[in-house]
């Protein structure tokens, strides 16, 4: 968990605090620290406060967004720091079409994995 670099936090349309997740997905919120721990959210310091953040488009319907968690696995692997995680999911992919974070929330989870794999080749 660091500070989040400008560019990186300009990528992210929205963020929520861990409060806000929690409430999101109906937890106390040392369930979302946790969740943090393992590696199954991202979560960064901005603001004012530095209060710790996590990318909103990361929480859909009461849920972390499925495949994320598999994707966040791949690039940790591939050897990928928390930011560069961030920017790789937060970066529009003409390809793709859109972002990963976006293909993600839209079910197509199986592309944005076999890209993520495919990093590290």
């Amino acid at each position: 968990m660091t500070e989040i670099d400008a560019n990186i936090d300009g990528l992210v349309p929205a963020w929520l605090t861990l409060p806000d997740i929690a409430e999101e997905l109906g937890v106390e919120v040392t369930r979302v620290r946790q969740l943090v721990k393992e590696g199954q959210l991202i979560a960064v310091r901005r603001g004012e406060n530095k209060a710790l953040h996590v990318p909103a488009d990361f929480i859909q319907d009461g849920k972390v967004v499925k495949g994320l968690v598999g994707t966040l696995t791949l690039l940790k692997d591939d050897g990928f720091t928390d930011e560069e995680m961030l920017e790789w999911l937060f970066t529009a992919d003409d390809t793709l079409p859109g972002t990963p974070a976006r293909a993600l929330r839209e079910n197509r989870g199986t592309e944005v994995k076999r890209r993520a794999q495919a990093l590290a080749v």
